[in-house]
């Protein structure tokens, strides 16, 4: 049996609808399932629902097309994450979805360039774990000449 065979019809048919970006992968995580195009987390599905990833500029057009946000709770708190539902009418046809899938991927693009633009934190001196290298080169004592 394939792994693609264990997949829900409705993962299959989200795969479907997003195969216009490109090559979907699909993975299972946390009980539903993360779709990547080209290594892009651009959509999850849960509870039978696709949701695809947004940002401050897309968000206006999914609530204005009746789209609402992933949500869940955790440790009694609601938890609300930056992806919301796909129109109703878009999951229809990859044709009809290919204007939202597009927003998907630009807000993934934008996240990960967001991400790499940030300047990388330093590991504080204390935290640095010297290598063996660096072990070996601290027990040979200073020649003298």
């Amino acid at each position: 049996m394939s792994p693609i065979s264990k997949r829900p019809p409705f993962v299959e048919h989200c795969t479907e609808l997003l195969a216009p970006l490109g090559a979907v992968r699909v993975r299972r995580m946390f009980g539903g399932w993360g779709l990547y195009v080209d290594d892009f987390f651009i959509a999850l599905v849960a509870f039978d629902t696709l949701y695809l990833k947004t940002d401050a500029a897309s968000r206006e057009a999914f609530s204005a097309a009746g789209c609402t946000p992933f949500k869940f709770s955790s440790e009694g708190h609601t938890v609300v994450l930056g992806y919301w539902s796909a129109p109703d009418d878009a999951l229809e046809s990859p044709a009809l979805m290919a204007p939202w899938a597009r927003r998907a991927l630009q807000a993934a693009v934008a996240a990960r360039a967001a991400k790499l633009s940030k300047p990388q934190r330093a590991v504080p001196k204390a935290a640095a774990k010297p290598g063996p290298a660096a072990t070996a080169k601290a027990r040979q004592k200073p020649l003298r000449g």
